[in-house]
């Protein structure tokens, strides 16, 4: 059977891994969330179909039959986990046969540490409620008849989504908190480390995604302005930032976190270990 994955909530990051599969042979379908993403995966060869909350499909059972691997990146919302809200039945049908289930999570399940090391052993203790809702919807795909791989995910960026896109638009802000250190990493790292699952399946295991460097975020925001010759945005002390509710709640958390379990169980060597490398390869190729 051609490998082929149904995935839930083609955004940006599972949106570039389906473009590597399809490119080596694989069938992606899925879903989104707006006709214009709809159209555009189409001409990506990528079959979706509208999802969201308010809009359970109809057909998943008939959709699911032939997928040999299964992916979801939506987030919970207020209620709980869409996906498994509206469709677990389903779902749960086909997990025993499926090869493969993962489910992109967030490192923000960890909570706030000082600054220091959380691995996948580290206890999920979540600062706010966004944290809290994570946590609950990674206990609702380990409960499937095969549980799922959790994806714990630090700050993304890649082409079209970095601190170079801020910077150049006017949008960056160096925001100092003192000690206060995020981890990133690189979307093609995401895709390697779930194409590294995909092959080595290993149901109910958690993987820390993230690269090598934690480091400040007004730090990344200064490098990038170097790397596009532009003066740095003046420094804003975290206490007079202007931030909405959201980006002020992921400053509550502090903390460092290691990669070490998809190198040493997937074999996952970086293509970006740092922001130092993954920042200058968008710009050299035009991002």
């Amino acid at each position: 059977m051609n490998p082929h994955l149904f995935c839930f909530g083609l955004g940006y990051s599972a949106t570039f891994l389906a473009r590597q599969l399809v490119a080596k042979g694989w069938r992606v379908t899925g879903t989104c969330r707006s006709r214009d993403s709809q159209i555009e995966l189409s001409r990506l060869g990528i079959e979706a179909h509208l999802f969201d909350r308010d809009r359970p499909i109809s057909n998943l059972a008939a959709l699911l039959s032939p997928a040999t691997h299964l992916l979801s990146s939506v987030p919970p919302d207020e209620i709980g986990d869409p996906v498994l809200d509206l469709h677990r039945a389903e779902i749960g049908v086909v997990a025993l046969r499926l090869s493969w289930i993962g489910y992109l999570s967030t490192t923000g399940v960890y909570g706030d540490h000082a600054g220091g090391w959380v691995d996948e052993m580290s206890e999920l203790t979540p600062s706010g409620e966004r944290g809290l809702r994570r946590v609950e919807a990674e206990r609702g795909w380990l409960a499937l008849g095969q549980p799922a791989h959790l994806f714990r995910l630090a700050g993304i960026y890649g082409p079209g989504s970095s601190a170079l896109d801020t910077v150049r638009e006017g949008r960056g802000k160096r925001i100092v908190k003192p000690g206060q250190i995020f981890s990133r990493i690189h979307v093609a790292d995401i895709a390697q480390v779930l194409e590294a699952s995909m092959a080595r399946p290993h149901p109910g295991a958690a993987y820390n995604v993230c690269d090598d460097d934690p480091a400040p975020p007004s730090d990344v925001i200064a490098f990038a302005a170097a790397l596009l010759n532009m003066p740095p945005p003046p420094e804003i002390p975290f206490e007079q930032a202007d931030l909405t509710p959201m980006a002020r709640s992921f400053y509550a958390d502090n903390k460092r976190v290691s990669n070490s379990r998809i190198k040493r169980e997937l074999g996952v060597a970086l293509h970006y270990p740092s922001y130092r490398v993954g920042l200058p390869a968008i710009l050299a190729a035009g991002g």
